[in-house]
């Protein structure tokens, strides 16, 4: 029992003391509330403000007003609803495929790394073959051919070309590290490949990693964004690809009253992806100790 408390109690004291890094880079602690704001809307909102059922003619592409903060698209439906009820898809797409092509680049640019040889030369040259790939155009063609209804199969797709880039970053990261008096005790020691790389070598990249996990996330939002929009990926929720793709077959943008029907998925893709980024330059302090002032 006291052990479980003094868990409990050493995570708070962690918990509070990274907020209170956050606290110091304004642009990175709104960013961050940003992120959780854009989040919760997404997954609670849709119980709050259940999206619209039926049509609203009276009210089809109508401006913003007091009664429809962002006005309304070419069904008369609220477009701040909709926007509400089309997060969850993007942000499930994000954070499944920043994850996915983060674990694979660093498995696979970790070991690469720090094995060298023949191993390495072999690895990095099939990472060099996929990166000449043209990624968006085979990613079309790709969800053409799967018939992509799902988006865990998608995020896995997007992961799949995505991460060879990230693997030579972190190649790059563990030939320096490497050569570290700690990690060459290590390897005297003889303490194996798997904990020098998780143990030894990765905890001192967090930073790096985690950065680079959220651009991989933009990436996807654009790919998922644009997947949708040339309509190759078929959904039933009205995420906001689905918003900018029928917005734009209607031609909204020719109706000044109805450019807040693909202004408001826009706006919204925009500010999740400006809260990501602004989030990402407060994580290099949160990680590296070298750069922060006392706590």
């Amino acid at each position: 029992m006291n052990a479980l408390l003094e868990t409990g109690a050493r995570t708070w004291r962690e918990t509070r003391k990274t907020f209170k890094i956050l606290s110091r880079n304004k642009m990175g602690l709104l960013g961050f509330i940003g992120v959780i704001v854009i989040v919760f809307l997404s997954f609670g909102g849709p119980f709050i403000w259940p999206p619209e059922t039926s049509a609203n003619i009276a009210d089809i592409n109508q401006g913003i007003s007091d009664r429809h903060w962002l006005g309304t698209d070419f069904q008369g439906q609220d477009n701040l609803r909709k926007v509400i009820n089309g997060g969850k898809d993007i942000v499930t797409i994000a954070f499944l495929t920043g994850i996915i092509a983060t674990l694979i680049a660093v498995t696979v640019g970790s070991f690469s790394a720090f094995i060298g040889g023949r191993v390495d030369s072999v690895l990095m040259e099939l990472v060099n073959i996929w990166l000449t790939i043209p990624k968006f155009p085979l990613l079309a063609v790709l969800a053409t051919v799967l018939k992509l209804n799902d988006i865990v199969t998608l995020s896995i797709l997007i992961a799949m070309l995505d991460w060879p880039g990230l693997s030579r970053q972190v190649r790059s990261q563990v030939l320096s590290l490497k050569r570290r008096d700690y990690i060459e005790a290590a390897t005297m020691l003889d303490l194996g490949a798997p904990h020098i790389v998780f143990r030894e070598i990765l905890p001192n990249m967090m930073s790096f990693i985690a950065i680079s996990m959220i651009f991989t996330m933009t990436h996807a939002i654009y790919q998922q964004t644009g997947l949708v929009f040339l309509g190759i990926v078929p959904y039933s929720s009205a995420n906001w690809g689905v918003m900018i793709s029928a917005a734009e077959r209607r031609a909204v943008l020719y109706n000044p009253q109805a450019t807040w029907s693909i202004l408001a998925p826009m706006g919204a893709i925009v500010l999740f992806q400006l809260a990501l980024v602004s989030f990402a330059r407060s994580l290099d302090e949160v990680f590296n100790p070298r750069l922060r002032t006392s706590v």
